[in-house]
Protein backbone atom coordinates (compact mmCIF):
# COMPACT_ATOMS: atom_id res chain seq x y z
CA UNK A 1 0.00 0.00 0.00
CA UNK A 2 1.37 3.39 -1.00
CA UNK A 3 2.03 6.07 1.59
CA UNK A 4 -0.61 8.77 1.28
CA UNK A 5 0.48 12.18 0.14
CA UNK A 6 -2.47 14.06 1.65
CA UNK A 7 -5.69 13.46 3.58
CA UNK A 8 -9.11 14.37 2.16
CA UNK A 9 -10.39 17.38 4.06
CA UNK A 10 -13.65 18.53 2.47
CA UNK A 11 -16.00 17.84 -0.41
CA UNK A 12 -17.33 21.19 -1.67
CA UNK A 13 -20.49 21.65 -3.73
CA UNK A 14 -21.38 24.76 -5.72
CA UNK A 15 -24.98 25.88 -5.23
CA UNK A 16 -27.19 28.96 -5.28
CA UNK A 17 -28.05 28.83 -1.52
CA UNK A 18 -25.34 27.35 0.73
CA UNK A 19 -27.39 27.51 3.94
CA UNK A 20 -30.37 25.74 2.39
CA UNK A 21 -28.24 22.96 0.92
CA UNK A 22 -26.35 22.54 4.21
CA UNK A 23 -29.72 22.15 5.98
CA UNK A 24 -30.76 19.50 3.44
CA UNK A 25 -27.62 17.42 4.00
CA UNK A 26 -27.78 17.92 7.78
CA UNK A 27 -31.27 16.42 7.59
CA UNK A 28 -29.88 13.42 5.68
CA UNK A 29 -26.68 12.67 7.60
CA UNK A 30 -26.77 14.84 10.73
CA UNK A 31 -24.09 17.20 11.87
CA UNK A 32 -23.49 20.82 12.72
CA UNK A 33 -23.64 23.71 10.28
CA UNK A 34 -20.98 26.44 10.42
CA UNK A 35 -20.81 29.75 8.55
CA UNK A 36 -17.44 31.05 9.72
CA UNK A 37 -17.62 34.44 8.01
CA UNK A 38 -21.36 34.80 8.53
CA UNK A 39 -21.85 35.92 4.95
CA UNK A 40 -23.42 32.71 3.61
CA UNK A 41 -20.88 32.39 0.80
CA UNK A 42 -19.12 29.27 2.21
CA UNK A 43 -21.05 27.10 4.67
CA UNK A 44 -19.72 23.84 6.14
CA UNK A 45 -21.51 20.81 7.50
CA UNK A 46 -19.44 18.88 10.05
CA UNK A 47 -21.09 15.47 10.16
CA UNK A 48 -20.42 12.40 12.30
CA UNK A 49 -17.34 10.39 11.36
CA UNK A 50 -15.20 13.43 10.51
CA UNK A 51 -17.17 14.01 7.32
CA UNK A 52 -17.04 17.61 6.13
CA UNK A 53 -19.14 18.88 3.23
CA UNK A 54 -18.90 22.54 2.23
CA UNK A 55 -21.40 24.52 0.18
CA UNK A 56 -20.14 27.43 -1.90
CA UNK A 57 -22.40 30.09 -3.36
CA UNK A 58 -22.43 30.02 -7.14
CA UNK A 59 -24.76 32.51 -8.76
CA UNK A 60 -26.20 31.06 -11.94
CA UNK A 61 -25.41 27.51 -10.81
CA UNK A 62 -26.46 24.97 -13.44
CA UNK A 63 -26.99 21.51 -11.98
CA UNK A 64 -25.62 18.51 -13.85
CA UNK A 65 -28.04 16.47 -15.92
CA UNK A 66 -28.39 12.80 -15.03
CA UNK A 67 -27.15 10.51 -16.57
CA UNK A 68 -25.31 12.59 -19.19
CA UNK A 69 -21.54 12.41 -19.61
CA UNK A 70 -21.04 15.35 -21.95
CA UNK A 71 -20.44 19.01 -21.12
CA UNK A 72 -23.29 19.18 -18.59
CA UNK A 73 -22.92 15.69 -17.16
CA UNK A 74 -22.32 14.90 -13.53
CA UNK A 75 -18.85 15.75 -12.32
CA UNK A 76 -19.20 13.42 -9.33
CA UNK A 77 -21.89 12.21 -6.97
CA UNK A 78 -22.16 11.23 -3.32
CA UNK A 79 -22.98 7.66 -2.23
CA UNK A 80 -24.69 7.04 1.11
CA UNK A 81 -25.41 3.79 2.93
CA UNK A 82 -29.19 3.72 2.67
CA UNK A 83 -29.88 0.60 4.72
CA UNK A 84 -29.40 -3.15 4.70
CA UNK A 85 -32.87 -3.86 3.28
CA UNK A 86 -34.97 -2.27 0.55
CA UNK A 87 -37.55 -1.40 3.22
CA UNK A 88 -34.89 0.67 5.02
CA UNK A 89 -33.98 2.39 1.76
CA UNK A 90 -37.69 3.07 1.11
CA UNK A 91 -37.89 4.77 4.53
CA UNK A 92 -34.72 6.78 3.89
CA UNK A 93 -36.06 7.74 0.46
CA UNK A 94 -39.31 9.10 1.89
CA UNK A 95 -37.39 11.14 4.45
CA UNK A 96 -35.11 12.47 1.69
CA UNK A 97 -38.14 13.47 -0.40
CA UNK A 98 -39.60 15.28 2.62
CA UNK A 99 -36.32 17.24 2.89
CA UNK A 100 -36.50 18.28 -0.78
CA UNK A 101 -34.75 15.52 -2.73
CA UNK A 102 -36.19 14.42 -6.05
CA UNK A 103 -35.89 11.08 -7.84
CA UNK A 104 -33.52 10.69 -10.78
CA UNK A 105 -33.34 6.91 -11.26
CA UNK A 106 -35.22 4.52 -8.97
CA UNK A 107 -35.03 1.49 -11.29
CA UNK A 108 -33.28 -1.42 -9.57
CA UNK A 109 -32.64 -3.25 -12.85
CA UNK A 110 -34.79 -6.21 -11.79
CA UNK A 111 -32.69 -6.70 -8.68
CA UNK A 112 -29.34 -6.37 -10.47
CA UNK A 113 -28.54 -2.95 -9.01
CA UNK A 114 -28.15 -2.11 -5.37
CA UNK A 115 -28.61 1.66 -5.53
CA UNK A 116 -31.10 4.41 -6.34
CA UNK A 117 -30.24 7.88 -7.63
CA UNK A 118 -31.66 11.19 -6.39
CA UNK A 119 -30.96 14.90 -6.77
CA UNK A 120 -30.50 17.30 -3.88
CA UNK A 121 -32.38 20.63 -3.98
CA UNK A 122 -29.54 22.22 -6.02
CA UNK A 123 -29.59 19.33 -8.52
CA UNK A 124 -26.46 17.41 -7.46
CA UNK A 125 -26.92 13.64 -7.87
CA UNK A 126 -26.51 11.31 -4.89
CA UNK A 127 -27.25 7.63 -4.29
CA UNK A 128 -28.69 5.52 -1.52
CA UNK A 129 -26.86 2.20 -1.67
CA UNK A 130 -27.92 -1.12 -0.20
CA UNK A 131 -25.45 -2.12 2.51
CA UNK A 132 -24.18 -5.68 2.08
CA UNK A 133 -21.91 -7.90 4.18
CA UNK A 134 -18.95 -6.88 2.00
CA UNK A 135 -19.45 -3.20 2.91
CA UNK A 136 -18.74 -3.61 6.62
Amino acid sequence: MATPVVRLRTVALDCPDPHALAEFYAGLIGGTIHDGDGDGEWVELLAPGRVRIAFQRSEGHTPPEWPRSDGNGQQFHLDFDGGSTWAEIDTAQERAFALGARPLDLDDGDGKRDWRVYADPAGHPFCFCLVTDGDA
